[in-house]
């Protein structure tokens, strides 16, 4: 069996070795003559799967290691009898820890003592925002959510109306990209709704790009009044309009959901449904390829504050400004050497640094200390320094 798979998808060849012969490829220029003898095809979100690129190929098998599958036209393979498995869920943790550092980055900008008070509207609260509802739930945050499909199934969490949510310190938006249908959610934010937010208030889209509707956020931007904005997904990827990358507070390569952890999960899960689809055992486990991390203690003595603590803790796991100050610098040298930003653009995710999730951290805290709350309820393995 030959399995064609993105070169980015980390851990293929511990999890699928036994399955069959693996050959990487380019996920962004895949084309079909690169499949001609394949029977597996595994992907992620830069690769876009249908007629153009199966059509007469042998693959029989698709997977993405990704949450979304907008990227796959699935009805086209259903028919082919192709089947096809996503990772649904898979870095939901990777993308709430992304979110958790810009609001602790936010916090220290806007001279905040903690989360307590703080409102934020989360609109899409599926996996990865349902995820986060429940972080900033257990650290005292005033949420409000917009996701009327989950609302109608009677999903029991804080809904409010969008306008209300647009009210919040924070918006974070965690939609899936649809174009059709009652909620569609291409360019949910247009001009009229940006123009609803305002100065002090943080925006933030580490969901899908184009739920924003790119350019008439470049003009609100422009505009006096206007808010924070936090971009770590854009419409036309991997070339964003250079001029919003100027003008927002943080702008990242699309890399939320890329801790090692969370690309890991997303591979874990394909090679499972590849060796059930092959009848074959799964050897590997997570738990068992992961290398240890870099940094496996912090240790904080009884005279730090709860809220410097946990600003600490998570900047030592994942400071969102490395990664803005690195495509910055990557889009500037492209541009000074006459290349395309495009391909900076990418390199940043091909080459993206180790990033571990908060459970890879362990947090010796003093016996008692208040300090412990927080950072248990960010996901940090928590020690009382007697109990070591």
């Amino acid at each position: 069996m030959r399995i064609v798979a993105d070169e980015n998808i980390p851990l293929l060849e511990a999890f699928c070795g036994d399955v069959g012969a693996l050959t990487r490829v380019n996920g962004r220029s895949l084309i079909r003559d690169q499949l001609r003898d394949a029977d597996v095809l595994l992907v992620r979100s830069v690769t876009r799967v249908d007629a153009a690129l199966l059509a007469g190929t042998n693959v029989r098998f698709v997977g993405t290691a990704t949450i979304g599958t907008d990227h796959v036209d699935t009805q086209w393979l259903a028919r082919q009898g192709i089947t096809f498995s996503s990772a649904p869920g898979c870095n939901a943790s990777s993308v709430v820890q992304y979110v958790l550092s810009v609001l602790s980055v936010y916090l220290v900008r806007q001279q905040r003592p903690g989360f307590d008070g703080l409102s934020v509207g989360v609109i899409g609260a599926g996996n990865v925002g349902g995820a986060l509802v429940q972080r900033l739930l257990a650290l005292g945050v005033n949420v409000r959510v917009s996701d009327p499909p989950r609302q109608q199934q009677g999903a029991d969490l804080p809904f409010a109306s969008l306008d209300d949510v647009l009210q919040c310190d924070v918006v974070s938006l965690h939609t899936p990209l649809t174009t059709a249908g009652p909620h569609a959610t291409a360019h949910l934010l247009d001009a009229a709704l940006l123009s609803r937010l305002g100065a002090g208030q943080l925006l933030i889209n580490s969901g899908r790009g184009p739920v924003i509707d790119n350019r008439a956020l470049l003009e609100r931007m422009r505009e006096p009044e206007a808010p924070l904005v936090a971009l770590d997904v854009w419409e036309n990827e991997p070339e964003p309009l250079p001029e919003l990358v100027d003008s927002c507070w943080l702008a990242t390569p699309h890399i939320a959901g890329c801790s090692l952890e969370g690309k890991c999960r997303g591979t874990e899960m394909i090679a499972r449904a590849l060796h059930q689809w092959a009848g074959a055992d799964m050897p590997a486990r997570l738990a068992s390829v992961l290398p240890p991390p870099l940094l496996s203690e912090l240790h904080f003595t009884d005279q730090v504050e709860p809220m410097d603590a946990l600003h600490r803790a998570l900047m030592a796991c994942y400071d969102p400004r490395d990664d803005d100050s690195r495509l910055r610098g990557a889009l500037a040298r492209a541009d000074a050497a006459g290349n395309p930003r495009g391909a900076a653009f990418d390199e940043q995710r091909k080459r993206y640094p180790v990033r571990r999730e908060p459970s890879s951290l362990a947090v010796r805290v003093p016996p008692g200390s208040d300090t412990a709350k927080g950072l248990s309820k960010c996901g940090f393995e928590v020690i009382e320094a007697s109990k070591a």
